[in-house]
């Protein structure tokens, strides 16, 4: 399996001695416990007293301060501890955080992520072994009665809907600047944005470049809340909606219309490959040999850390349980496979753009 260099030397050889291999068992084994507990420790804010504290904290002074009972603090503090992210001094009985417990206070990908998983894929992963075995989203009925999770964007409760935009913003703000300069380096006078969501970048393009016209492609109940994102925002005349499901194999892309550039963003990662194909074939349709089919992903084998790899191998199976049923995040190889099946042809590829971003630069 071909592999970015951290990847390469993590993933092929063993790394770890026979007790700290026992003891990842045993984390994985109490997983859900591991991952509660450090959710608890942050929304009680009991993380951030010992971070602000001078010399670290007792277990009754964390009960006062995060007005629980000295058992609760004391369950927290004792599986904390063992987890990870706090020290003790053996001497005074104070806690303070460690190395881990800063990066969940301080390392907003985390944050994100912790809110996702709890929010929108904590009880459905209970439905990942049906999930698997069925090609469906069964974990899905935990959050709704709808096909897929973009169906129920709209009608998830606030607080599950802040946590799912949250982490499907923040992987994709961070990677637009350099992205608007690549798209915009041939000087595209329209651009197809497949799956444009709440328009974010629509608004960016139209921001970056004032001659440019966007139309948004994506499923209705996502147009309109498209359409009431962008209201007011500068350049919003110059950005258009369409709704449509693709999934729908039959729906053609706007016909009679040819666009200079096609932006897909964290898009395809939404569809199983036959899917991937046969939106490919229909995007084809729309160029000319000019055009040019921008996909960016957060492809896995090519993310320069370990982490990285780590999460987005883990958020494949959130599409397994919750969002679709058949869709993951792509290999690199498979993705080239794909494009090549629907008769494009990859002319470049860009790594390294924010949250570990690619852009696959597509054409006839």
């Amino acid at each position: 399996m071909n592999l970015f260099p951290e990847l390469q030397k993590k993933y092929t050889r063993e790394t770890l001695s026979a007790r700290e291999a026992q003891r990842l068992a045993e984390f994985i084994a109490f997983g859900p416990a591991v991952f509660q507990t450090a959710r608890i420790m942050l929304k009680f804010g009991i993380m951030d007293m010992l971070r602000d504290s001078d010399g670290g904290m007792t277990i009754a002074e964390v009960a006062r301060k995060a007005d629980i009972s000295e058992y609760a603090a004391k369950c927290l503090l004792e599986a904390s501890l063992c987890i990870g992210i706090v020290l003790v001094n053996p001497e005074t009985d104070r806690f303070t955080i460690s190395k881990t417990g800063w990066f969940l206070i301080n390392d907003h990908a985390t944050r994100v992520n912790i809110n996702f998983n709890h929010d929108v894929n904590y009880l459905g992963w209970f439905n990942l072994e049906e999930s698997l075995l069925e090609g469906k989203p069964v974990g899905l009925k935990t959050l709704g009665d709808w096909p897929t999770v973009y169906e129920g964007l709209s009608s998830l409760p606030p607080h599950i809907r802040k946590s799912w935009f949250d982490f499907d913003h923040f992987y994709s703000d961070n990677s637009f600047d350099p992205a608007l300069e690549i798209v915009f380096a041939g000087k595209p006078r329209t651009l197809l944005d497949v799956g444009g969501n709440t328009g974010r970048w629509a608004l960016r393009c139209v921001d970056y470049d004032k001659d440019v016209q966007v139309t948004i492609l994506d499923l209705p109940q996502q147009i309109g809340m498209m359409q009431e994102n962008v209201k007011g925002h500068p350049g919003a005349d110059r950005i258009d909606g369409l709704g449509i499901n693709l999934l729908d194999q039959s729906v053609e892309m706007p016909a009679g219309c040819t666009f200079e550039a096609i932006w897909m963003s964290q898009f395809l990662d939404c569809f199983s490959e036959e899917q991937i194909v046969s939106i490919l074939r229909r995007a084809s349709k729309v160029m000319d040999a000019e055009s040019r089919l921008y996909i960016m992903e957060t492809l896995w084998d090519r993310q320069r850390f370990e982490p990285a790899a780590l999460c987005l191998t883990l958020t494949s199976l959130y599409f397994t349980a919750i969002a679709n049923g058949n869709s993951k995040m792509y290999h690199s190889a498979d993705m080239e496979r794909l494009v090549s099946e629907a008769g494009l042809r990859v002319e470049a590829i860009h790594d390294g753009l924010g949250q570990g971003h690619s852009i696959l630069v597509v054409r006839k």
